[in-house]
């Protein structure tokens, strides 16, 4: 697996935790958002982690599927975010971009591993 997508997904979790701190300041929604945001976000790079350990094929393919689910759900989150205004546009506009690249390469991965176990 390329190196890149683990850190990517390394420095992507870090922006998402920093993201959830400032959050966790406000009582109520999003305190809770925050909560789900941090499950998902931070749940793609232990998912590509363990992709690299992954034991078989399958086990690989597998594990990033999740991770690929966990990036959609992170999407969702902080698109939720800017929707409701807890969070404005111009915060999360780069967060919003990397998780589409996020998606885009885990899909990548996904289907190349898929076309080279046939």
């Amino acid at each position: 697996m390329n190196q890149d997508i683990t850190q990517r997904t390394f420095d992507f979790a870090v922006r998402i935790v920093k993201l959830c701190q400032s959050l966790e300041e406000n009582a109520g929604v999003p305190r809770t958002l925050a909560k789900q945001l941090l499950r998902s976000g931070t749940s793609i790079g232990a998912n590509v982690e363990e992709a690299r350990a992954g034991q078989s094929k399958a086990d690989f393919i597998n594990k990033n599927a999740i991770a690929l689910k966990e990036a959609r759900e992170t999407q969702y989150w902080l698109r939720l975010l800017v929707a409701t205004k807890i969070v404005s546009p111009d915060k999360l506009d780069k967060l919003i971009q990397e998780s589409e690249e996020l998606k885009r390469i885990l899909g990548a991965i996904i289907v190349s591993s898929k076309t080279s176990e046939k």
